[in-house]
């Protein structure tokens, strides 16, 4: 699939969940392709502005060439988004309106990156999402004890085969290529059986692993709520167990304070939108809104009143606004 067709992901159901508003402000945090962004974009117009991250760079230069028309609201930066404070605050982008997290592959790293995330390609077992990342799949593969390849397996790729997977991968290695590894764990595992590739999970977890992929989700969360403003949305879309329960248990963790649920019930693709586009079938998008606890408002309510009492000694302004901006 050509990143020009590429298609994103529940597109109705995230302008939605965002409350996509013109003249909004919103963070695209995996922004890929540029079709999220774009709808974004679109239904903020007019005034809207969006600031675009990826790691991968070769993301980078697609969502320049799908935004083009919209250049003068968007700004693209090459990084993770376990820098998302870091980086909204370098730019000025802060308090938001909305920030997303789709945390699925672009259709360029599944099938035009040639750094395999796929093994319907033949090509180096990289997996990086950024090439200044050190550590590769390939490093994993044939520098992991047994022990480790199986406990990797099981925890990340939730693979019930982890032992003869992990025990052939080290009587075969090195492997080198996507290809290599797939029949490899075809052969541990006595070869295909139903509709899923006996290797999936293992290239998941190898993913998952080579980009630290699950303690950077949590760590954006954490991020994204902070950068809020009141009313502002999050919504992440995730495509597997393990991405979901760390979403689902920070948001209900987070929803006794600090935000509410927009959807107690997980969102999934229609059965039309999966017959389109199939790779729509495992995603799941759960949102939820910044809120003031009524404790912290009564509280922050206070503190700007004082403010606005005292700003004949010089205090009031710079404060106010630190106070508005952190909270508002």
């Amino acid at each position: 699939m050509s990143i020009l067709t590429h298609t994103p992901v529940l597109l109705n159901e995230v302008i939605q969940a965002l409350g996509v508003q013109p003249g909004g402000r919103y963070v695209d945090s995996t922004v890929g392709g540029g079709g999220h962004a774009a709808a974004i974009l679109e239904h903020s117009s007019p005034g809207g502005q969006l600031l675009g991250i990826d790691a991968d760079p070769e993301a980078i230069q697609a969502a320049q060439e799908k935004l083009r028309a919209y250049r003068n609201s968007v700004r693209l930066v090459n990084d993770n988004f376990i820098n998302l404070e870091a980086i909204c605050l370098k730019y000025n982008f802060q308090p938001v309106h909305g920030i997303l997290l789709d945390l699925g592959l672009s259709s360029l790293q599944l099938s035009e990156s040639g750094r395999g995330f796929s093994f319907r390609y033949d090509a180096p077992l990289d997996m990086r999402f950024s090439p200044h990342q050190e550590r590769t799949a390939a490093d994993i593969i044939n520098r992991s004890s047994e022990t480790e390849l199986a406990h990797l397996i099981r925890t990340y790729g939730e693979e019930t085969r982890y032992h003869q997977i992990a025990h052939r991968i080290v009587e075969q290695r090195p492997l080198q290529t996507t290809l290599e590894l797939a029949q490899t764990i075809e052969r541990a595992t006595g070869g295909r059986r139903g509709k899923i590739h006996p290797a999936t999970r293992t290239f998941q977890a190898l993913r998952i692993a080579v980009n630290d992929e699950l303690k950077h989700l949590e760590l954006a969360l954490e991020q994204a709520v902070n950068l809020l403003g009141f009313g502002g949305r999050l919504v992440v879309i995730s495509y597997h167990s393990l991405e979901d329960r760390i979403v689902k248990q920070f948001t209900r963790r987070e929803s006794l304070g600090r935000i509410r649920l927009i959807n107690r019930k997980v969102i999934t693709a229609s059965p039309a939108e999966v017959q389109a586009n199939p790779r729509s079938r495992s995603a799941k998008l759960r949102a939820a809104e910044r809120i003031i606890p009524p404790v912290s408002y009564s509280r922050v309510t206070e503190e700007l009143h004082f403010l606005v009492d005292n700003k004949e000694d010089g205090r009031g302004g710079p404060e106010l606004w630190e106070k508005l901006s952190v909270t508002f």
